[in-house]
């Protein structure tokens, strides 16, 4: 019976459009909570508490739920159809990670998920489960015990046929089923992903400093962005591809056959002068139905005043100055530091305008620094 089911179940995945799927334990190595407790001890999840406070949840599926049996560990290509590298070069258009470039795929995957787990309910009775990023769910390591791919030295799963580019989704269930053969690393002696990294968020092949990584910076971090990273973060406003685009396995996997997640031609690489005039409102219609749109127009704004900063292009300086005004302190701050690399020779008048009726601290020390 169980192998049959588990049969069915792999049917159900590709019939929903996933690319791959496998069955895990549902149970992960203490090998992986101490690695995980070993990333929270060192301060590595950054200002990310929710890791560190349902950690024993996140390390141990079944102390999530404790009648879970199996985990069904389902995988989605979405890779790009152009090099995200490229959208490097064009200092003044923003470069958005490729993942967030259409619909936001929590809600494409979970609604998939879910048809799977009704069919699963209506044919067994059994229960389950259903978790897309949203939950203390470890879902790369538990893809790697059924054998969907390896954690690679940049952290990420890798897969043979689909490189670097898979969206995960869980579904925990209390049926006994068939086990799939967990997938051996072949990383080998390669290590463009570690060298790639823009601002070193790699301390060693299998770790990452999330509060180095542009993406935990430009998604997660809620202030001013740490003045060692303005620099190296460039015109990355959300998110960052580095590493996995230089993944060598990608070749498998160069082009996504989900419509939903071709890039949309107005986010593959928008004009920052057109993104730095977004009010909430604006900012909230061009990023509908997009993960962007859980930031918030503030920490977006702030993401591209960098990006202005970075990008060499004088013609922007009139934008960086209507921000100097902006309600948000975090986009007054980095617009202050854009405007220090774009025109430092204004600094010094503007400094005597604004400073004395400046309140927020983190502003008045930009525009001492500047």
């Amino acid at each position: 019976m169980s192998e049959a089911v588990t049969t069915r179940i792999l049917a159900m995945a590709k019939e929903a459009g996933f690319d791959a799927a496998g069955i895990a334990p549902a149970s992960l190595p203490e090998s992986m909570r101490e690695k995980l407790l070993r990333f929270l001890k060192l301060g590595r999840h950054g200002t990310m508490g929710w890791m560190e406070t349902r950690a024993e949840q996140r390390a141990q599926p079944q102390t999530l739920w404790p009648e879970a049996k199996s985990i069904i560990m389902f995988g989605m290509n979405y890779g790009p159809d152009k090099d995200p590298l490229s959208a490097l070069s064009e200092k003044s258009n923003g470069a958005i990670s490729v993942y967030a470039q259409n619909r936001d795929y929590h809600d494409v995957v979970k609604k998939r998920l879910k048809r799977i787990a009704r069919e699963i309910v209506e044919d067994t009775g059994a229960e389950v489960k259903v978790f897309v990023d949203t939950a203390p769910v470890m879902e790369k390591p538990l893809a790697a015990q059924a054998g969907i791919g390896w954690q690679g030295k940049h952290t990420n799963l890798v897969s043979r046929e689909f490189g670097s580019w898979l969206f995960l989704g869980a579904i925990f269930t209390t049926l006994d089923l068939t086990q799939d053969k967990p997938e051996s690393d072949h990383c080998g002696s390669c290590n463009n992903c570690l060298d790639i990294c823009p601002t070193n968020a790699f301390p060693a092949p299998y770790q990452l400093d999330a509060q180095r990584c542009i993406s935990y910076l430009t998604i997660e971090h809620p202030g001013p962005i740490p003045r060692a990273f303005r620099k190296p973060m460039g015109n990355r406003i959300y998110g960052c591809d580095d590493c996995l685009a230089v993944c060598p396995w990608n070749k498998f996997a160069d082009r996504a056959k989900e419509a939903a997640f071709h890039a949309r031609d107005d986010l593959h690489s928008p004009a920052l002068r057109d993104l730095a005039s977004l009010n909430d409102t604006a900012f909230r219609a061009l990023f509908s139905g997009s993960p962007v749109k859980r930031t918030g127009r503030d920490r977006f704004v702030r993401n591209v005043m960098i990006a202005i900063g970075n990008s060499g292009d004088d013609s922007l300086v009139e934008t960086v100055l209507e921000r100097i005004h902006d309600d948000s302190a975090v986009v007054r701050g980095a617009a202050v530091w854009a405007l220090s690399q774009l025109a430092p020779q204004k600094i010094e008048a503007l400094r005597s305008k604004h400073l004395t009726k400046e309140t927020d601290e983190t502003v008045c020390a930009e525009w001492l620094a500047a």
